[in-house]
């Protein structure tokens, strides 16, 4: 933070989104050195057959010390590797009798390269000191799911479903670090001043009608790591575009959201 502080200090227009989670998600990809990345995933998927560029793999990962404990996967394609969506790449390893290197290759070469994980990297004091600062929103960095049909495949990020309540229940309710109003503020009219939609963010007459009636007492995400196809409780009614979309809690069948674009 020293560095965005330092910027805006000498006037640079410098702001920060952040999530309630001390855990990032990705393509498996992001675990494979940058260089096997050059001419795209078809290229790379056939150097990882090459057991010369394993054990330069392995070289590198034990130079960085990276801790595949910590690296969960959260989402495969193919049926043969269903059983392994929610278990960390140590532990795969360990059940397949393989080293990690070979583990990884395998399932990025099984899975096209389409395979995701969960990185499990912060710590909670960090995200606390960082959701306080003046120039940090939150975000939820997220995607459409739901509980059910195709939506609903794998272990993905609870921050699909539970980002904001989650933001509210732990900095609000619990931690009391953040006050209810300023909360509100930085996940709506900061960010929409910020992306400078000025018809959005505040609630004011003649404005698009973007409305989250939650009761600030029981507010609170429900998806975690093992169970993460979860909806929040709390939430009573969302209005989009001036259509109510969720009533008392349950989906209306409106789907009144659209594209915004610059």
């Amino acid at each position: 933070m020293k560095l965005i502080d330092d910027a805006r200090g000498k006037g640079l227009d410098i702001t920060a989104d952040i999530y309630p989670y001390t855990a990032g998600s990705s393509l498996l990809s992001q675990v494979i050195p940058d260089w096997l990345h050059n001419g795209g995933v078809p290229r790379m998927l056939e150097r990882l057959k090459d057991p010369a560029i394993r054990d330069r793999i392995a070289a590198e990962y034990e130079e960085i010390g990276r801790d595949f404990s910590k690296i969960m996967v959260s989402y495969v394609k193919t049926d043969g590797n269903k059983d392994i969506e929610g278990m960390n790449i140590a532990d795969i390893a360990a059940k397949r009798g393989e080293n990690i290197v070979d583990t990884v290759c395998e399932l990025m070469i099984d899975e096209r390269g389409e395979a995701m994980n969960i990185t499990f990297w912060g710590e909670e004091d960090d995200v606390d000191t960082l959701v306080q600062h003046p120039a940090v929103m939150p975000c939820s960095d997220g995607w459409l799911l739901a509980p059910t049909g195709l939506l609903g495949a794998g272990k993905p990020h609870p921050r699909c479903y539970g980002a904001f309540p989650r933001y509210l229940h732990q900095y609000v309710v619990e931690k009391k670090i953040l006050g209810l109003e300023d909360a509100v503020r930085r996940m709506t009219s900061m960010p929409a001043s910020r992306l400078k939609l000025q018809d959005r963010g505040v609630l004011r007459e003649g404005l698009k009608a973007d409305i989250t009636v939650f009761d600030p007492a029981t507010i609170k995400d429900k998806a975690t790591f093992e169970d993460p196809h979860q909806y929040p409780e709390g939430i009573r009614y969302v209005i989009i575009n001036g259509a109510i979309t969720i009533e008392e809690g349950k989906h209306t069948g409106a789907l009144n959201g659209e594209i915004i674009k610059k």
